[in-house]
């Protein structure tokens, strides 16, 4: 597992004064939906570093969706084995190809709230 990248954006994210919920590593479906159903944030990020794990960014979408929380919740994906691509078939709102890139990308939904 590696979560540098995550913990890079979280950092970053703290320090702009952003209450993060970090969920580790290796996070069910399940999981995510329970911590926005819980937190009601802003955003919810997701990151993978392998190809192999890219298609379970779409479930946590769908399931978000089956819960009626996607459109409480803006959702935000990265890591080096993603891409626009990946985002939009994930259904993910953007694709940050690094933490100052998605750092920008949330402070902007931010001040539009």
């Amino acid at each position: 597992m590696h979560d540098l990248g995550k913990n890079i954006f979280i950092n970053y994210a703290r320090s702009a004064g952003f209450n993060v919920i970090d969920l580790g590593v290796d996070v069910a479906t399940a999981r995510f939906v329970g911590a926005v159903k819980q937190h009601h944030p802003l955003a919810l990020g997701m990151s993978c570093l392998l190809t192999s794990t890219e298609k379970e960014l779409g479930k946590v979408v769908q399931e978000l969706k089956k819960h009626g929380l996607r459109d409480k919740v803006k959702v935000i994906i990265g890591g080096a084995a993603l891409s626009e691509r990946t985002a939009g078939d994930a259904g993910a709102d953007v694709f940050a190809p690094d933490a100052i890139t998605g750092l920008d990308v949330v402070k902007k939904w931010s001040a539009a709230r």
